[in-house]
């Protein structure tokens, strides 16, 4: 009975201490969105400028309830389970419609005017319709972005070219029937098309759901990830030292977080080294087969290995100078039409020499 009750005043103690350091804004910001901040222990304006996370939520938590927001992501992590994080978080609600990158923007330059940001810091991580918002967000602004994470998302840019340009993780679980492992592969084909996509990640979860990458918001991991990266870095390269996997997920990590120490950003490391290279443990290649999964309404049957790799390998084109989309076209015997919904581009669409275009 006695450890139960130290117990109990022991879980009280840490909601009360982290729960006094989130407030909610309601119509704050005009058309933008409702919000949490959520401030480290012992912040104040006069303290050192910290970093800014940005979290997005899923369709699940979208409303006019501010407290659906803590229902899982940051927030919840912090308050329920002890995340000791040397950020701002900043947490908007959805009321029910895609993420608008502008009234997000809106929110991030609030927040700057409000509190001690460190503006070369300032990361975006989102599930599901947030890895959506995410995908939309850090492509809408790469030069504001420091790092992005999307869990089990997808886009609806017009243009994925500017993603290449930040550090950007996208993880999706294979067996996804809410949103299909197919939404995440069409923003890496949209990516790789555009040329050089050596700050992309892509990491594919056999056998994970829609549900199971939400345990990545509570991994020390994705907060150490997003935090060795600056809008400062020399090239602004991505750091591959940190794996998050099957194995990562499968970790106690609800209790490591209690025993956690904070999660700040070690200003005495340098940027992270280049990363020319990719790693296949990372990267899904263009060679292997496009998952099938695409909504929740509709699974087809997948064809056997060879069969399906065989045909479903992406091939790509370098445009070459006088080179017109009716002129590729013709060359790999396919139509304009075609390659414009490949590489969601417009048939006026102006094409740059060197650009890489998918054919197939």
């Amino acid at each position: 009975m006695k450890k139960t009750l130290l117990l109990i005043t022991f879980s009280f103690l840490i909601l009360f201490l982290n729960a006094q350091n989130m407030t909610p804004f309601r119509g704050k910001v005009s058309d933008a969105y409702n919000f949490w901040i959520s401030t480290p222990d012992g912040y104040s304006k006069t303290s050192a400028a910290k970093p800014l996370v940005v979290f997005l939520h899923g369709r699940s938590l979208c409303g006019h309830d501010l407290n659906r927001v803590k229902r899982y992501g940051p927030l919840n992590a912090i308050e329920k389970h002890g995340l000791k994080i040397d950020a701002i978080v900043l947490a908007p609600q959805n009321p029910g419609s895609s993420w608008r990158p502008g009234k997000i923007m809106k929110l991030v330059e609030w927040t700057e005017r409000h509190y001690n940001i460190d503006t070369n810091r300032i990361y975006v991580i989102g599930m599901s319709l947030g890895g959506y918002g995410t995908i939309d967000f850090a492509g809408t602004y790469p030069d504001r972005i420091a790092a992005a994470m999307a869990l089990c998302g997808g886009g609806t840019l017009r243009d994925y070219c500017g993603l290449n340009e930040l550090p950007l993780w996208i993880l999706h679980g294979t067996a996804d029937r809410a949103v299909g492992v197919g939404a995440s592969q069409r923003v890496v084909d949209a990516m790789r098309a555009c040329g050089n996509s050596k700050r992309l990640i892509w990491t594919k979860l056999p056998g994970a759901n829609h549900g199971r990458l939400a345990r990545i918001f509570y991994l020390p991991e994705t907060y150490h990830w997003l935090f060795a990266h600056s809008l400062g870095d020399e090239g602004r390269n991505v750091d591959r030292s940190f794996k998050i996997n099957n194995e990562t997920l499968n970790r106690s990590v609800y209790r490591e977080l209690l025993k956690s120490d904070v999660i700040a950003v070690d200003y005495t490391k340098s940027a992270p080294a280049p990363s020319d290279g990719v790693e296949t443990d990372d990267m899904y290649t263009d060679n292997e087969p496009v998952d099938t999964l695409e909504t929740s309404a509709t699974v087809e049957k997948v064809k056997p290995a060879a069969e399906h790799k065989a045909k479903s390998a992406n091939k790509y084109y370098t445009v070459k100078k006088g080179d017109t989309l009716s002129k590729i076209a013709r060359q790999h015997h396919t139509s304009v039409k075609t390659l414009c919904k490949l590489n969601n581009i417009k048939p006026d669409a102006t094409l740059r020499v060197g650009k890489k275009i998918r054919v197939k």
